[in-house]
């Protein structure tokens, strides 16, 4: 039997003036997100990494010192096969041709189209798997500064084979006239595996259809062998692009006291409240999967 006191204890209570909650609580509780806002956020933070990554300084030298020892041990873990595997494949035609295109584009299609599905249907972890992405990608910045490295292709002594060169295919910013507009020795982290692992690990967990979770876990390993095979990355460079976004996990759980994946898939309505506050469409919106939300 409830007592009066259980009774008393779970009706709402008035909120006084400063006993609500803080800025701080506000901004760490999942919110369905603001359509404008994030293609702004999304533009300029991409337009800020951009400048970022390319002023850091081309210390080639340091690059190219770093390429030899970067080499020099996977010779001694006894993975050093990118060789190989760009010459393997640059002997097809056709595939490598695919290769290059893959490396200029799905780069940014793949990890925009992941952002549009969970805005729109899983807004209530979208705003901490974005917050993953963004951190990912700001520690890469420190790694292009503190640790400049020229990718494979660029390797003074070695055979491999700048494939968009020799090809003269479309869309790369590291080869061709386009090659003074980007830094061409930030390879190491690579952010084609920090992203398309996010990409990868965000379908896997979130999707609930068989064959797209295969496309999340064929994605990644697909860009790994892009990387190496075009000889834009060393293997390692895929490590650190991993332990970046394992950073970037660690910040968003933090952040929000959760994993992304385990927040709320849609976030509850919101409370009439002061100008500028937002209201879930649909006041019977599921704040769970098969959870319904509150009506307000």
């Amino acid at each position: 039997m409830t007592t009066p006191e259980g009774r008393e204890s779970a009706l709402p209570q008035p909120v006084a003036a400063g006993n609500g909650p803080g800025p701080l609580h506000r901004l760490r509780t999942p919110r369905r997100p603001r359509f404008w806002f994030e293609i702004l956020l999304i533009a300029v933070s991409y337009w800020t990494y951009s400048l970022v990554r390319n002023a850091v300084p081309e210390q080639r030298a340091e690059a190219l010192s770093n390429a030899d020892w970067i080499w020099k041990a996977e010779h001694f873990l006894g993975i050093a096969v990118e060789e190989s595997v760009n010459q393997a494949v640059n002997s097809v035609t056709w595939l490598i041709i695919g290769m290059n295109y893959y490396y200029a584009t799905l780069h940014f299609v793949v990890t925009l189209g992941v952002l549009v599905w969970l805005y729109r249907r899983h807004p209530g972890r979208y705003a901490a798997t974005r917050l993953v992405l963004f951190a990912t990608t700001a520690v890469a910045l420190a790694g292009y500064y503190l640790y400049p490295l020229a990718p494979p292709r660029l390797m003074h002594g070695g055979d491999f084979i700048d494939t968009v060169m020799v090809h003269q295919t479309w869309g790369s910013m590291a080869s061709g006239d386009l090659k003074n507009m980007s830094n061409q020795y930030a390879a190491m982290p690579s952010m084609h595996i920090g992203w398309s692992v996010w990409c990868g690990l965000t379908i896997f967990a979130l999707s609930t259809v068989p064959w797209a979770r295969v496309l999340g876990v064929l994605y990644p390993a697909l860009t790994l062998v892009v990387i190496v095979a075009t000889a834009n990355h060393f293997w390692l460079d895929a490590v650190g692009g991993i332990l970046c976004l394992a950073f970037g996990f660690a910040v968003a759980r933090l952040w929000y006291g959760r994993q992304p994946y385990t927040l709320p898939k849609v976030v509850p309505a919101q409370r009439p409240g002061p100008p500028g506050a937002e209201d879930e469409p649909g006041a019977g919106a599921r704040a769970e999967d098969g959870q319904p939300a509150a009506r307000v």
